[in-house]
């Protein structure tokens, strides 16, 4: 499965949001509601919420594209960010000083990751999926151009 590498970046930008207001008002079910986006989107990335809205409003406005990127990195990427949003949810849900603590941790580590990936389409998660690739002996191709 190829993706449009603009869609991911628009749910970044998404996720950001969604991760900075989970920082200002400390809701743990916020964060629950980001981990399902994010298990959606884990599953199958043109079934995630945020995809099917770049698909529906804003990719018909941009024209096609020409780079496609495998989904696997993508996946990975998704996953990752579901474990920080299941830890900011747990320790806001958990209260006190130490969970508050680890909720804004997880938050701000999920944040830091997905304005990197919406503003410079640096993707942690990705980037992490190939060294994997790369380290177990098993490369793949990060980005695919197509002349169509």
């Amino acid at each position: 499965m190829l993706l449009d590498p603009r869609g991911p970046r628009f749910a970044a930008g998404l996720t950001a949001i969604v991760f900075v207001l989970i920082l200002v008002t400390g809701a743990w079910w916020l964060a629950l509601a980001q981990a399902v986006v994010f298990a959606i989107t884990a599953i199958d990335p043109r079934k995630g919420p945020y995809s099917l809205l770049f698909r529906t409003l804003v990719a018909p406005r941009l024209g096609p594209t020409t780079e496609r990127e495998p989904a696997e990195p993508v996946r990975f990427a998704q996953a990752l960010g579901g474990v920080f949003a299941i830890v900011a949810a747990i320790g806001f849900g958990a209260g006190g000083t130490a969970g508050t603590a680890v909720g804004i941790v997880a938050a701000a580590f999920g944040l830091a990751a997905a304005f990197l990936n919406s503003a410079f389409g640096l993707c942690l998660g990705c980037e992490l999926y190939l060294a994997v690739r790369r380290m177990t002996g098993r490369p793949m191709a990060a980005r695919i151009i197509t002349n169509d």
